[in-house]
């Protein structure tokens, strides 16, 4: 492992060490193609974590299979759209996807922002090791269930630490392993006749039940938008590529779900219990099983890796806010790489039961704070700032152009939260006006909208800052000084 800066320039290999970190990525160094952007985010949601994700539809929500199928559909191509929109702003801007928050909500009033995507970074991490530890458990039973969650660990560390590339390379390979291995488990349940019998007299269908279905969908893929542009931000930004990024993303994540979530809506339905899942899988699968799980299980190390190096840019962005005069290069994200990965496995140990209803409330929790957020972003980049942004005020402790505190954007977030409140409809908590509704939580929807509409009114006259491009003209040519030099 070579963490020697002084090559930065020259073409990167899947094998090496990412050196780049939060800072802009010269026009020098741009590389590869949006339709790589495919395979990253179709290899990313074909994981057991999906399965579980769409179990919901069935088990929480009781939907039978058609219903069910029908709202994850709907969910995903919905949602995905508000992620994939993200996917212009790497090539753009080229920053990572939390950087840009300082544009909308100035270098102070980003922090809160930056800890919550970090929390959702996290939430996420510790779901990959409790779920890929319960499939390598299943697979391999001689690791038992602390095996299978350090196994998780340990191979989620390749492409934490080695970043960019490494990610692209091996999405790849686990878009058609998991792929294939998904297939499989479908054929193998439809090949059951038992399993037909439990199919066809499962569930009833509710308007609640259905609009819970479509927000779990949904969210999945507005969960991503804090990661999209860490993945792009390489790419070469021209209009076209920008278009291109948006497609490759959107129907990358959008198909990759789908059947994951739909092979997890039959097993909800055809599981005893709702916390057996995986077995239930395991079962049909037979003599293939160990195979079957051990590639879907290996798939997940990746989607956990990815979280892990998103969490970690997010969080120098942190201490870039607090060290404004630091540069903190390659040395600093393994140490902050290896840092999330420890209290990410201390954490997990914590929700090892009843992982359903706890990974339920992380989602009900995840949809309240994440739909304001994502909601103020696409607005100010593509209705507000035309994608205009100064990028250098992004680093700078003053904030810049941007301030300390962009008030409306902060008073926009909190009213963006408070107008969903009374839709929300879970075993937690349930709304006055979900409770007119029959129950039914359409306070994502509702969020997106008024947030949309509230930030728009409110900047309205603000002017905008003019776009410089002067930063990446400073990284080209003080890149070696800068990334050499750093003590960190």
């Amino acid at each position: 492992m070579t963490l020697n800066q002084t090559n930065a320039h020259a073409p990167a290999s899947a094998a090496t060490i990412e050196q780049r970190t939060i800072y802009p990525i010269p026009h020098s160094e741009r590389m590869g193609h949006p339709r790589d952007l495919f395979s990253v985010w179709f290899g990313t949601n074909t994981t057991i974590l999906t399965v579980i994700t769409g179990a919901l539809a069935t088990i929480m929500f009781q939907l039978p299979l058609t219903a069910a199928c029908v709202a994850l559909l709907l969910g995903n191509l919905v949602g995905g759209v508000f992620m994939a929109l993200h996917a212009a702003q790497g090539p753009r801007l080229g920053v990572p996807q939390m950087v840009q928050t300082c544009g909308q909500f100035g270098s102070m009033g980003a922090v809160p922002m930056i800890l919550l995507v970090v929390f959702i970074y996290v939430g996420f991490s510790a779901s990959n090791l409790v779920v890929g530890g319960e499939g390598f458990q299943l697979a391999l039973p001689w690791l038992g269930y602390t095996g299978g969650v350090l196994a998780v660990t340990i191979l989620s560390a390749f492409p934490a630490f080695w970043g960019y590339r490494t990610i692209h390379t091996i999405t790849k390979l686990i878009s058609w392993s998991c792929g294939i291995a998904i297939i499989w488990a479908l054929v193998c349940i439809f090949g059951n006749t038992q399993a037909y019998v439990l199919l066809g007299s499962f569930g009833h269908t509710s308007l609640s039940g259905f609009m819970g279905a479509v927000s779990v969908a949904a969210l999945w893929q507005l969960a991503y938008a804090p990661y999209v542009s860490d993945y792009s931000r390489y790419l070469p930004n021209s209009k076209q590529g920008a278009r291109h990024a948006f497609h490759a993303t959107y129907w990358g994540s959008a198909l990759g779900t789908l059947l994951p979530m739909f092979l997890g809506a039959i097993l909800g339905i055809i599981t005893p219990r709702g916390n057996e899942v995986l077995p239930t899988l395991m079962q049909y699968l037979g003599g293939s099983g160990s195979l079957i799980m051990t590639m879907l299980v290996i798939g997940i190390t990746v989607a956990n890796g990815m979280s892990i190096y998103c969490g970690s840019l997010s969080s120098l962005m942190l201490l870039q806010m607090f060290y404004p005069k630091s540069h903190f290069g390659v040395r600093t994200r393994i140490a902050v790489t290896a840092s999330l990965m420890l209290f990410v496995l201390i954490l997990t140990m914590l929700m090892t039961h009843d992982f359903m209803e706890t990974y339920t409330d992380f989602l009900n929790l995840l949809m309240i704070i994440m739909i304001p957020w994502t909601s103020i972003n696409l607005i100010d980049y593509y209705l507000v700032q035309h994608g205009s942004y100064d990028v250098a005020s992004f680093f700078r402790s003053d904030g810049g152009c941007y301030g300390y505190y962009n008030v409306p954007a902060l008073i926009c977030y909190a009213l963006g939260i408070a107008v969903q409140i009374p839709f929300v409809s879970n075993h937690l908590y349930t709304g006055p006006l979900a409770l007119q509704l029959g129950r039914t939580d359409i306070s994502w929807a509702v969020g997106l909208v008024l947030t949309s509409l509230i930030y728009l009114l409110m900047t309205k006259n603000i002017s905008r800052p003019l776009h410089s491009e002067n930063l990446y003209n400073k990284v080209d040519s003080d890149d070696d000084s800068t990334n050499a030099g750093s003590s960190f």
